[in-house]
């Protein structure tokens, strides 16, 4: 599949692809460094189910995503080309340009300072035409107090939120699988914002709720609490709970299914960031 997609890609780039680099951190697709002589582009591959089962659209949301980005000031790739239907790379393929930077997970305050700065700066544009409406990830058949939790009573209140009425929304530009693992840095600096796949409309809260969420998971709730102060404040918007609580609620796996973050510490800083949206605000 690789040996195919690297020949596609060498046509639309118009060069011969000298050197292939798989690079860490995907979990939907397989991700691709291209180097020619005179330029890097990055090839997403859309292997992993469900996620090749829908990527054709995937990849045609994430290209008409960073098309509307183009101008804005958020750092995002530009599309060269795509495969939607996999017809020349096997399964859906996306083409685009390599952003300077790397990824880090070591954040201090100036680092969550400059996220909240750049959620804003995403909810800020406004596209030709909205994208389809955001999907919850919190679907009622994961309402199952988790087993290892040590906040049961927290767990059930925050399916009661979530069985209530949604507060109302502005409809905003969202990333919608908005996180650190999602950002390049150069220094201190944010040079990358990557996989638009998800790109929605709807409530900006939710966008700042996955930051956060995928803070707390990987840095603990201090970290997570930092931004949603950060945020609020640059934003002008005060913190909505239902949306905190509802990204939080959608890291559990459904039943009978392995979820992303399932190492115990993982697992024990995702309990603590619940119970504290529930009961600790």
């Amino acid at each position: 599949m690789h040996e195919a997609a690297t020949t596609w890609a060498e046509g639309r780039l118009g060069e011969q692809v000298l050197d292939v680099e798989p690079l860490v951190g995907g979990r939907t697709s397989t991700m691709l460094a291209l180097t020619t002589a005179s330029r890097s582009a990055v090839l997403r591959l859309m292997t992993q189910e469900p996620w090749r089962t829908h990527g054709p659209d995937l990849v045609a949301r994430e290209r008409e995503a960073q098309r509307e980005l183009t101008g804005t000031g958020v750092p995002a790739p530009v599309s060269l080309a795509v495969d939607p239907d996999g017809e020349h790379c096997g399964v859906a393929a996306h083409l685009m340009t390599r952003l300077p930077g790397s990824r880090r997970d070591d954040l201090g305050p100036g680092h969550v300072g400059a996220l909240a700065r750049l959620v804003t700066g995403v909810h800020a544009v406004r596209p030709a035409q909205p994208f389809r409406p955001f999907q919850s990830w919190a679907w009622e058949a994961k309402w199952v107090v988790p087993t290892w939790t040590r906040h049961p009573r927290s767990w059930r209140r925050a399916f009661e939120l979530l069985a209530g009425p949604a507060p109302d929304f502005e409809p905003t530009f969202l990333h919608r699988d908005l996180g650190h693992h999602n950002l390049l840095w150069t220094g201190d600096e944010i040079t990358g914002v990557v996989d638009w796949v998800e790109t929605s409309t709807g409530p900006a809260w939710l966008d700042a709720a996955h930051v956060a969420t995928n803070l707390a998971v990987a840095l603990g709730v201090p970290t997570a609490l930092s931004f949603v102060r950060e945020h609020a404040a640059v934003s002008g918007t005060a913190p909505e709970r239902h949306w905190l609580v509802m990204d939080a609620v959608g890291f559990l796996p459904p039943p009978g299914r392995r979820g992303f973050f399932e190492d115990p510490p993982e697992r024990d800083r995702l309990d603590s960031w619940l119970h504290h949206l529930v009961v600790g605000s």
